[in-house]
């Protein structure tokens, strides 16, 4: 991948150092607050001035933030404050998503806005392997290829490192796809085949917990206290935070709740049993059921989005009696974590007002208020991939540093 060095695969961040640091506390200052000037910093974080200005003399010259062109006057006598704010204009990471159908690859800049995005859909005798999944070993290939495609389109820009996201059960630790039955995925080592094709840091984890990442450092939800994410697409998974830290659970076992019963779930499970929350309420289902009520023909979840926009009042059903489902399974998961916040991803919930209210109804309305759709409707995977790599950046922002690759 082209205008990076080639460094060795960095390895995970340990519990101790995903602690939030000084340094990441001034940079997260900065994208909170930023313009903001070094006194005002100093005063949020409780830092001694000395120490800010030591920590924004080094961000300024590794390129990750910089003076605001136009100076503040400082009350009364004295000179005028320069305020300092991230500098968007240089570095990106690069954000992988592997879902069922497609893999997106974006650039992401340091504020968490997508540059750039390709979708790569997994057709064809290209990627069926053996079992009829779909083989990794190609689409991490197209995936690194795709990212340099989208580096040659920004020749300014400099690479970071990469995240990578998805469903499934999701070893941070290992940097390991451990198993994701829809892909047909077993121990994946998705760190170390990205790393070596791309020469870049790559971080990985599962796309609910990238995107309580996401949320706490550039969303609606961001500075609460406790978060649940809830992630209903052809995987169903969530991911709960607390302080600012983020539950994995040994080898990052946390979230998966695929199999919990629903009561009166009618769709047979894999897994022998009748009624498990992701056959009920993920996209695969939704796109069955809007087939067999000839709404489409296809198993794109956003064509049943389509044609309930269109005025197609069974589409409207049929997203409106999912979101209800979704909003009930919420409540359970309420009743258990108590989070502040739960942020829900889903198609109905992202698009319609109506799939919103059902959702809040279906959670109650002693919690109802509480809930929100993601921050990110139009850009959610792409978010999700460059998630795991801009939370590496801000929790050490020394070590995951242009200076560090």
């Amino acid at each position: 991948m082209p205008r990076t060095a080639a460094p060795s695969v960095n390895p995970p961040p340990t519990r101790s150092s995903r602690r939030r640091t000084s340094a990441s506390v001034v940079l997260r200052s900065v994208l909170e607050h930023g313009p903001v000037a070094r006194s005002t910093i100093s005063r949020l974080t409780g830092l001694s001035p000395a120490s800010v200005t030591d920590y924004c003399a080094r961000f300024s010259e590794l390129g990750l933030i910089r003076e605001s062109e136009t100076p503040r006057r400082s009350q009364g006598v004295g000179r005028p404050h320069v305020p300092l704010d991230l500098d968007d204009s240089r570095f990106v990471v690069g954000g992988v998503h592997v879902a069922v159908p497609y893999t997106t690859v974006a650039l992401l800049d340091l504020r968490g806005r997508v540059v750039d995005r390709r979708e790569l859909r997994h057709d064809g005798a290209h990627t069926a392997d053996a079992t009829g999944g779909v083989d990794p070993s190609v689409v991490l290939a197209r995936a690194a290829d795709g990212l340099s495609e989208l580096l040659d389109r920004s020749p300014r820009l400099r690479a970071l490192g990469v995240g990578f996201a998805a469903g499934g059960w999701v070893d941070r630790g290992s940097g390991t796809v451990v198993e994701h039955p829809l892909l047909g995925w077993r121990e994946v080592p998705v760190r170390e085949v990205l790393g070596a094709r791309t020469g870049l840091p790559v971080h990985v984890d599962g796309h609910a917990r990238a995107l309580v990442d996401a949320e706490r450092l550039f969303g609606r939800a961001r500075g609460g206290r406790s978060m649940l994410h809830l992630f209903v697409g052809n995987v169903v998974d969530a991911a709960f935070a607390t302080h600012d830290e983020v539950h994995h659970g040994p080898r990052s076992q946390a979230g998966a709740i695929a199999h919990l019963p629903v009561p009166g779930g009618t769709e047979p499970c894999p897994c022998g049993r009748t009624g498990c929350l992701q056959v009920e309420l993920s996209e695969r289902t939704l796109c069955e059921r809007a087939r067999r009520a000839g709404i489409t023909d296809g198993t794109n979840p956003m064509h049943v989005v389509a044609a309930a926009a269109a005025g197609d009042q069974e589409a409207v059903r049929l997203l409106v009696r999912r979101a209800g489902a979704v909003g009930r399974a919420t409540r359970l998961l309420l009743d258990v974590l108590n989070p502040e916040t739960v942020v829900v991803t889903e198609v109905g919930v992202m698009h319609r007002e109506d799939c919103l209210a059902a959702l809040r109804e279906g959670v109650g309305d002693a919690r109802a208020a509480s809930v929100m759709p993601t921050s990110f409707p139009d850009s959610v995977l792409a978010v999700a991939g460059g998630s795991v790599a801009l939370d590496v950046l801000y929790r050490d922002p020394l070590a995951a540093s242009p200076e560090a690759i």
